[in-house]
């Protein structure tokens, strides 16, 4: 829901928790302080208003159309500018009202909403104060507009400071250290998600990969030789994936390469890896070999389970046939 928003969930439990408690605060404010009819009707309406708003964000937030969050602060300032304006209430307490709407723009709207939103509580606190009047109307409303003006930049900075983080944390926690490429974690994600996006029909090719005699290449040259032979092998195959590709390592000499592909793109894909590998000249004992297993859906597997169990039979029959081999077809699954 509510594309756009930053953290829609939580932007929905904002306006929820909002208006559930103002619909209450509304009604029984109005009640005891101004009970004349007109200001009674006014409450009333305004009150079960955001009641039922309130349990829709809460309940049935996907009822909301996403244009919904980004006026929810506007609509919020018109409701607080209404009531403000109906009970002649220009006091310091009426105005921080306009606070909530403020910080919730800051937070989770985009830059362009927020710009609306500050001139909509700045126009909203105006229409209060000089309606009501009184010596100090202009400098409440000059020191009220630069008050949520800060708010919103330090509101924003810190956010955008939070998501820079965030940002860094998830890349780290995709991805493998030491080659760059995806980690196990991501490729199970991306597995996870092609399952249900994966239409019957659609090809999907996995590339099984495992480095040739990779114990061999730590005990002859160290393991700071070894791991210069996975990151080799790692760049080669940032190199040969296109965009929709997933290379990744899933520990040791394991690696993957999951393709939008059919058996042929997956065997070019394969052969373009191989030939990447065998370019790399700053390792001691030369490029290492590679043994591929490749697996297709809907060919090889009909399942994506299944097609990870084909693609390392496929593998596993390849290195007990000999290594430095692409081995186009599966194993028969039982």
């Amino acid at each position: 829901m509510a594309s756009g928003i930053r953290d829609p969930h939580g932007a929905s439990r904002s306006v929820a928790y909002l208006v559930l408690a103002a619909a209450p605060f509304v009604f029984v404010t109005g009640l005891v302080t101004h009970p004349p009819w007109l200001e009674f009707t006014v409450v009333t309406v305004t009150s079960v208003f955001l009641a039922t708003a309130g349990w829709l964000c809460w309940a049935r937030p996907h009822l909301i159309p996403d244009f919904g969050w980004h006026i929810a602060p506007i609509l919020c300032t018109g409701i607080i500018t209404g009531l403000n304006a109906v009970t002649t209430d220009a006091s310091t307490g009426a105005q921080l009202f306009y606070l909530w709407p403020t910080l919730y723009a800051a937070n989770f709207l985009n830059r362009r909403s927020i710009y609306l939103s500050l001139i909509a509580v700045s126009s909203g606190d105006a229409i209060t104060v000089f309606l009501v009047g009184g010596n100090t109307a202009g400098s409440d409303w000059t020191a009220m507009t630069l008050a949520v003006t800060m708010i919103v930049v330090v509101v924003y900075t810190l956010r955008e400071r939070a998501d820079k983080l965030r940002r860094v944390l998830e890349g780290q926690a995709l991805a493998d250290p030491l080659t760059g490429l995806a980690n196990r974690r991501s490729f199970d994600d991306e597995l996870a998600r092609a399952a249900t996006t994966t239409r019957p029909g659609d090809p999907l090719a996995l590339l099984t990969i495992d480095l040739d005699h990779f114990k061999a290449i730590n005990d002859t040259w160290g393991h700071a030789v070894g791991d210069q032979a996975l990151q080799a092998v790692g760049a080669a195959m940032g190199s040969v994936a296109r965009g929709e590709d997933l290379a990744a390592r899933l520990g040791g000499d394991e690696f993957v390469m999951l393709l939008r592909a059919d058996r042929s793109g997956a065997q070019r894909v394969a052969e373009a890896l191989r030939a990447a590998v065998g370019k790399i000249d700053s390792l001691p004992g030369g490029p290492p070999g590679l043994s591929i297993g490749i697996a297709v859906l809907p060919d090889d597997a009909d399942t994506i389970e299944t097609l990870v169990t084909a693609s390392d039979a496929a593998l596993y029959r390849e290195k007990t046939r000999g290594r430095a081999r692409i081995a186009r077809l599966a194993l028969p699954l039982p």
